[in-house]
């Protein structure tokens, strides 16, 4: 697993350590996610399926180590836990109840990020596919877009929200869970613009008349759709 395209979840009720996080592991190239309580915390874990969770103990709502057992009912992603605990026995008790690490606060930024190097290797590498649709080619391994065999120049966004829509291609995407898997927010009402926008992006870049898309589609009022059909109506014309 390399930088690209990991996902880091970050359950910590401390806005600046998030905001810290967020800065940097967006600089070395991760996708980062949070959540400033536990019950959320489980919730967006169960939901996105995190490459990696960073998890504070000290949380406001549900204890570190309830999430952490919780978690660790269904899954067996790596989780590095925050700590301003010296307690051994504290550390020992996290380790046994799932815990892959820990880092105690205050922490070296260069220290966490080793460690979540270390970890992301441990995770078994998948292939990643070539799709092909029409004259449309996404090479998720290369994070190369053709489009009549010409490369498109698409923004780190742009490539997320396609990635994310050829993923799923034939299957509405709702506006929320474009908004979690590209950007981590789930404010809908606040965020939904900047949705907007970016299909705009793809669509000049992408579709043979903007205006009138056959590629990406809307749901008025639910979401976007990747159609499958776009292959299907290419292969028509020519």
């Amino acid at each position: 697993m390399t930088a690209h395209g990991a996902r880091i979840l970050v359950i910590d009720d401390e806005k600046s350590i998030r905001r810290l996080l967020k800065v940097n592991l967006q600089a070395h190239g991760y996708a980062m996610f949070e959540s400033e309580s536990g019950a959320d915390g489980i919730l967006k874990a169960s939901e996105m399926r995190p490459d990696l969770i960073i998890l504070d103990l000290g949380l406001p709502d549900v204890e570190g180590h309830q999430v952490l057992k919780q978690i660790r009912e269904w899954s067996h992603v790596p989780i590095i836990v925050l700590t301003v605990r010296e307690d051994v026995e504290e550390k020992i008790a996290a380790l046994d109840q799932g815990a892959d690490d820990f880092v105690t606060k205050p922490f070296a930024l260069g220290e966490l990020l080793a460690r979540i190097r270390v970890w992301l290797r441990h995770i078994p590498k998948q292939e990643e596919p070539v799709l092909t649709f029409g004259d449309l080619t996404v090479d998720l391994a290369q994070r190369l877009v053709l489009h009549h065999q010409q490369q498109v120049k698409l923004t780190p966004i742009e490539y997320d929200l396609l990635k994310v829509l050829v993923r799923h291609a034939g299957r509405v995407m709702t506006h929320r869970q474009l908004l979690q898997e590209v950007w981590g927010n789930y404010n809908v009402d606040e965020s939904s613009h900047y949705l907007r926008i970016y299909i705009g992006h793809l669509r000049k870049k992408l579709e043979r008349d903007p205006a009138r898309p056959s590629l990406i589609l809307t749901e008025p009022g639910v979401g976007y759709r990747f159609t499958v059909a776009y292959e299907e109506e290419t292969n028509a014309k020519d």
